[in-house]
């Protein structure tokens, strides 16, 4: 990555804020850009993976990149890498590099794909980094720990700049690992923190306090913590970029971000969830649990086979009536048999049906479901992208019979 940079002329004259962790990534992100946007800044945004179009990834004051821009930067890094070998998401991340060095941005928002020490987005230096949580996942790569995980996620904080820690316990392995560098640690509960009080909440820490702050547009009783540390962030950047208490309002309720418990509009209710690890199950399974009472609950559910499947659905499996299993496609995906076979291995009792696809799996939930019953799509980006592509082509087909 290093001399591919380098040749591309495409380092950042920007601040950097790098994002890890296991889960939570995609939104801190997307509230960083969302108030930084609202403070008058320019934000290059890159994130992973996509839902529906690669664009999704690259985003240039808040705008997707378009196709002409990404094939421009695809052939700047294919003429700036020579014979060094790259891989999809290397490839990916220098074209991102390129062209947020050439939009005339004032912050970047940078989501590490997998891990961090070793992932492609570290090949930037971040200003500030921030680390959501660390859980288990992607073992083949990080270990089987949380000490090995956290060892790699820490990779990302730099010397004398700040490192935000979201994760209330985090392992040794995170804290050592920043006193090893010199960052400048800012851990929640001890440095940072948020509250809630009378329908709203307050932060506190690095940056002052902001009290009165409406919830986050997002869902979720875990988007405060997200909230918190993006706040932190910004806190630890105020001198090159600072936001005020308007825009830090204005970026919280006008924030989006498709397919982390997102609910569409219409009846019955469709809910869409990227959940694919047994802490975003959790709390998936929270949000359902807060989420109202509908006479069935039906899972259109396909995952990852190396995915801990057996931990998810013992999460959620409480929450759900009825499944609607989907294979998905390619060597890592798990056929719907397969998903049944864990079904009754774990003791989930609900009636099940197996699909040979998400958009398969979803048709046929969406014929048997009544009005006030709830469907809920998750288990991989893979699942609920397909759904989305799916819904988004009857949109259209609907408007132009329209």
């Amino acid at each position: 990555m290093l001399p591919v940079l380098d040749r591309l002329d495409a380092r950042p004259e920007c601040p950097v804020v790098t994002v890890a962790g296991t889960n939570g990534k995609g939104s801190v992100c997307a509230m960083l850009e969302a108030m930084l946007r609202a403070g008058g800044y320019r934000v290059g945004q890159y994130t992973s993976p996509h839902l529906v179009r690669y664009n999704e990834r690259v985003r240039l004051d808040g705008r997707e990149a378009s196709n002409e821009q990404l094939c421009d930067a695809f052939a700047a890094v294919e003429r700036a890498r020579g014979a060094t070998p790259l891989t999809y998401f290397e490839f990916g991340t220098l074209a991102a590099a390129w062209l947020f060095a050439r939009s005339g941005l004032d912050a970047l928002v940078l989501e590490v794909g997998l891990g961090g020490r070793l992932d492609a987005v570290n090949a930037i230096d971040a200003d500030c980094a921030v680390l959501t949580s660390i859980g288990i996942d992607h073992v083949e790569y990080l270990g089987t720990t949380r000490e090995s995980i956290g060892r790699e996620k820490a990779g990302v904080f730099r010397r004398g700049r700040p490192a935000v820690i979201a994760d209330a316990s985090p392992p040794a392995s995170v804290l050592e690992h920043a006193a090893a560098v010199g960052a400048q640690v800012f851990l929640i509960g001890r440095d940072f923190g948020y509250a809630s009080e009378d329908g709203a909440w307050r932060y506190w820490g690095h940056g002052g306090v902001r009290s009165g702050l409406a919830h986050p547009a997002l869902r979720g009783a875990v988007q405060l913590r997200n909230a918190a540390a993006a706040l932190c962030a910004l806190g630890a950047l105020r001198d090159r970029v600072p936001v005020g208490m308007q825009a830090v309002r204005e970026g919280l309720a006008r924030v989006i971000l498709p397919g982390r418990f997102q609910t569409l509009p219409g009846r019955p209710q469709v809910v869409l969830d990227v959940a694919h690890n047994p802490e975003a199950a959790r709390t998936l399974a929270a949000n359902l649990g807060a989420s109202g009472f509908a006479p069935q609950t039906i899972a259109v559910f396909g995952m990852m086979r190396d995915k801990d499947i057996p931990a998810v659905v013992r999460e959620v499996a409480p929450r759900f009536t009825r499944w609607h299993l989907a294979s998905l496609p390619g060597p890592r995906g798990c056929t719907s048999a397969e998903l049944a076979a864990i079904l009754r291995a774990v003791g989930a009792e609900s009636e099940a049906s197996e699909h040979a696809s998400p958009v398969e799996a979803y048709v046929a939930a969406r014929e048997r479901a009544q009005q006030d019953d709830k469907i809920v799509v998750f288990g991989s980006f893979v699942t609920v992208g397909n759904v989305m592509a799916h819904l988004e082509a009857e949109r259209g087909g609907a408007g132009g019979r329209g």
